[in-house]
């Protein structure tokens, strides 16, 4: 079956996989949110990305992998309700930016910043720090080489359509939409696919023609 990232609140897990990793996507919460299970095939290591809420859920996806990274895209509530539970089930290390930490629930083991890297088994991704939607928000690079392609997990930082909410707030606008093309379009090529932390998933070469558009209009 084809990968699409069209996942619903109480359906199945989307699964990708890809030479050197393989990605499962599902929906929780009536927030709709995102969590995606990173998995190395190769050592069996896996990461997940925002615990996002219905801990029971989130255990069963995840059963059977062997999770020893939690990563917290941002600060907001409905992103880390069920780290607590997952947390104790996994004992997984905690990663989120530093500016956000204090918002979780959980202790943060591994502050990182712009730049740093994180490790699912063999593979590697790269720490964006996209400020604007929370001070600390991140997305992860994985630039997967030929035949994988390069992904990114943006987090409430861009979405098919826009950038994250910045409460109309001009600053906090202006803040995100500059360090998402300078740091994520800039850098990263169209075929990039993006998974962000609710709704479906997109490419940035079907967003890049609208980045006018989003500054124009402010959000």
């Amino acid at each position: 079956m084809t990968y699409t990232g069209d996942v619903e609140v109480g359906g199945p897990a989307d699964v990708r996989e890809l030479p050197g990793l393989t990605i499962s996507k599902i929906a929780v919460s009536e927030m709709a949110n995102n969590a995606y299970l990173l998995q190395d095939p190769e050592t069996g290591a896996a990461l997940l990305i925002d615990a996002a809420a219905e801990p029971q859920t989130l255990l069963r996806f995840i059963e059977g992998a062997d999770v020893r990274t939690v990563v917290t895209t941002h600060g907001h509530w409905d992103h880390h309700r069920a780290l607590p539970e997952v947390v104790a089930a996994t004992r997984a290390v905690t990663v989120a930016h530093p500016a956000d930490a204090d918002d979780l629930p959980v202790e943060v083991k591994r502050p990182v910043q712009h730049g740093d890297t994180v490790t699912v088994g063999g593979q590697t991704l790269e720490v964006v720090h996209l400020r604007g939607h929370t001070p600390g928000s991140i997305a992860l690079v994985w630039r997967g080489g030929e035949g994988a392609g390069t992904h990114v997990f943006t987090g409430d930082s861009l979405f098919p359509g826009g950038v994250g909410n910045t409460q109309k707030d001009p600053e906090r606008f202006a803040r995100l939409i500059d360090d998402v093309e300078r740091r994520i379009f800039d850098v990263l090529p169209d075929d990039t696919w993006v998974y962000p932390g609710h709704g479906k998933d997109t490419t940035l070469g079907a967003e890049r023609p609208h980045l006018g558009e989003w500054r124009e209009r402010g959000w």
